[in-house]
């Protein structure tokens, strides 16, 4: 069923690992360019994969115990993300004595994380009751 409140969160993690980042910049350069995502490929093959384990997790809505586990990879997948970002920011605010400015795109895989997470909860929650009225029969 797609009218579950985790197809809502999945699809809030759809919204921040898919599209806010070609709107929002990571980080400002000390010369005040804006650092996007696509200037990195690291960064296009970790977010394609993360936004794809989202879709897949979307359409994998019977299984649920599939849609559990790949709701936990999104999350090791967008906590390595969130580790390149903090890794990029420190040696990249380290170069030069004018220090560049972090954007709130470094934030987004937080976001994600946090949605993958409330996802996963009611997955369980649902997977519980499930459980629980095929132990009455």
């Amino acid at each position: 069923m797609l009218q579950r409140i985790q197809t809502i969160y999945l699809f809030l993690a759809f919204v921040a690992t898919g599209i806010l980042p070609f709107f929002i910049p990571l980080w400002t350069l000390t010369d005040g360019a804006a650092f996007y995502f696509m200037q990195n490929q690291i960064y296009i093959i970790v977010l394609g994969l993360s936004t794809t384990l989202t879709l897949l997790s979307i359409v994998s809505f019977k299984k649920r115990q599939n849609q559990f586990v790949i709701g936990r990879l999104n999350i090791i997948l967008n906590l390595i993300l969130l580790g390149l970002f903090v890794y990029r920011s420190l040696n990249v605010s380290g170069e030069t004595l004018a220090v560049s400015e972090k954007g709130i795109g470094m934030f987004l895989p937080v976001l994600a994380i946090v949605l993958l997470v409330l996802a996963n909860k009611a997955i369980k929650k649902d997977e519980d009751l499930v459980k629980s009225v095929d132990r009455l029969r």
